[in-house]
């Protein structure tokens, strides 16, 4: 029997816990979304489009560009951000995750600073998943979360006063919530996340004194921004906090979007609480955005790093741009875990982490991210050494000077190699499979990998065979050859699972999915879209889409 959601016009076709219905799912929560869907579905569908219309224009030989239209806002020098609010003057140590239950109690006994709780690339999007994640920091935020694991194990809320500031990120502008109707209409994962959030949790955030805070990701142009600001604003208004209260981190991972960092932080300038370097997507939009262009075929994903010239013009670009508008320039994402049994492993990997970091903080970067709870002492001593004060704020670097060309400069040192092609078919195979049991964020060869990996590593494989590239070898890259490497990586990973486990797994989806993917010729915008009707719950949506 479908859920009774009490609220005309909504409709929930997943099944519901009564758990799910009594503490997330309410009437009152449910009329919040559907009010925030009924005002601006209609501004998010023509921002949809418009990102269509802009890859067109990609696709036909322009480029990515500041615009002329805002340059009153980048040149004009006297106008500022909101102040850092309460928790946020001091971010200098970010540990992100998925949003479910033992992750959150560990996250945020982590020692880190903030916590920033992943709805999006951390997190398969199964019902189960997405609104048992809502209960998760509804529980935290009311500072009565526990766990119990299935061996006994207990896991508690550290007493000491000594846990991180959560922030939210939900989904980007692109995702639907499927499972969920208004009006007939597929409700935005976007709202969905964070209507449910803030509306169970921004009074009870204010009083604790920490939010509610956000982060929001994959925006390609301020106008983007515009609607977060809208949004935020009109929830305030809903609920009867003051317009200012919310804070979000704008995270600049399109390449479009780097071309507007003023611009997205001038939107949202009563609600903006910085910029951040989302370096893995970052890579992924730049493939995927001038994938057309062969002057543009970038080598191996291993041979990009920060210092590649248009990472690093980049991230000089986004670190003035923050402290010029008085807001935080937060740092990228250390995908190392810890590697047991090991020791050389292990300390060639922590070695990476802390040469990272300490670029970061020496480039003026007010904070890092961390993607497991043992790096949070590595990351935090680099900071504290570099970086006394609360933040780098002061660090103008006047020095800087980004035009067009730097932010698209591929002098990159590299090869394609076929240990590359392989890498990057494994991870695609390995972290798709995974994504369909319902798991965001899965350790492949000793890195914590979230889907940003998965996407450079397919966009890599569909650009090479797209533009005819050659390995170092002098192996010409075609549809033909990695579907053959696809086939030939199956096969390994099938024999690493064993028949029983292979049998039980995704794999075989994975792979049908993914031979899609790299021919160069069908490229889906976003492989989490791709991916997303085989996850959706109910057999009379799947009749929907």
């Amino acid at each position: 029997m479908p859920f009774d959601s009490k609220v005309a016009g909504v409709s929930i076709l997943a099944k519901v816990t009564h758990e799910q219905a009594a503490e997330v799912l309410t009437p009152e929560a449910l009329q919040f979304i559907a009010t925030l869907h009924r005002t601006f579905e209609p501004t998010r569908q023509a921002l949809l489009q418009r990102r269509k219309d802009r890859q067109l224009q990609l696709d036909q030989g322009g480029l990515p560009d500041f615009l002329p239209e805002t340059r009153h806002i980048r040149e004009d020098p006297t106008w500022r951000a909101a102040k850092p609010a309460p928790g946020l003057a001091d971010r200098r140590v970010e540990i992100t995750g998925p949003v479910d239950r033992k992750m959150v109690i560990n996250a945020l006994n982590s020692g880190a600073a903030t916590f920033m709780a992943d709805f999006e690339d951390s997190t398969a999007p199964t019902f189960d998943n997405v609104v048992d994640g809502q209960r998760n920091l509804k529980d935290a935020i009311h500072q009565r979360i526990s766990y119990t694991a299935p061996n006994g194990k207990q896991y508690n809320i550290r007493k000491d006063g000594k846990v991180a500031t959560l922030l939210v990120r939900p989904r980007g502008w692109h995702l639907d919530e499927k499972h969920v109707l208004v009006d007939g209409q597929i409700l935005s994962g976007s709202i969905f996340d964070f209507g449910l959030y803030f509306f169970h949790n921004a009074r009870k955030s204010v009083e604790i004194g920490i939010g509610p805070y956000f982060y929001v990701p994959k925006m390609e142009s301020h106008l983007e921004a515009r609607l977060w600001n809208d949004i935020f604003n009109a929830a305030q208004d809903y609920i009867g906090l003051p317009r200012g209260t919310v804070r979000a981190t704008a995270l600049i991972e399109t390449i479009l979007g780097a071309f507007e960092m003023d611009e997205i932080i001038y939107e949202l300038r009563d609600h903006s609480a910085g910029l951040n370097c989302g370096r893995w997507d970052y890579i992924f939009s730049f493939i995927k955005k001038l994938r057309q262009r062969p002057e543009y075929v970038l080598p191996d994903r291993s041979d990009i790093s920060m210092t590649t010239p248009f990472m690093d013009a980049y991230v000089r670009l986004l670190i003035k741009t923050c402290h010029k508008r008085g807001v935080h320039a937060m740092g990228g994402m250390a995908a190392q875990i810890p590697i047991k049994n090991n020791e050389a492993a292990n300390k060639a990997a922590m070695d990476k982490v802390r040469n990272d970091k300490l670029r970061e903080v020496k480039a003026g970067h007010d904070g890092t991210w961390v993607a497991h709870p043992d790096l949070v002492k590595l990351a935090m001593a680099v900071f504290n050494e570099h970086m006394p004060q609360p933040n780098q704020l002061h660090v103008r670097r006047e020095d800087v000077h980004v035009e067009a060309v730097d932010l698209l400069n591929t002098n990159v040192k590299g090869a394609i190699t076929e240990a590359g092609i392989r890498a990057n078919m494994s991870v695609s195979l390995m972290y798709m499979e995974a994504w369909l049991r319902g798991l965001g964020c899965v350790p492949i060869h000793n890195l914590m990998e979230d889907a940003a990996t998965a996407e450079i590593s397919r966009s890599q494989l569909w650009q090479w065979a797209k533009h005819q590239a050659r390995t170092d070898a002098g192996v010409q890259v075609t549809a033909e050859y990695l579907l053959r490497v696809l086939d030939e990586e199956t096969d390994k990973l099938a024999q690493s699972m064993g028949e029983q486990r292979f049998k039980a797994s995704k794999v075989v989806e994975a792979k049908k999915h993914l031979a899609t993917q790299i021919t160069g010729e069908e490229y889906s915008d976003f492989l989490t879209s791709l991916l997303y009707n085989d996850i959706v719950e109910v057999e009379q949506i799947k009749a929907r889409i």
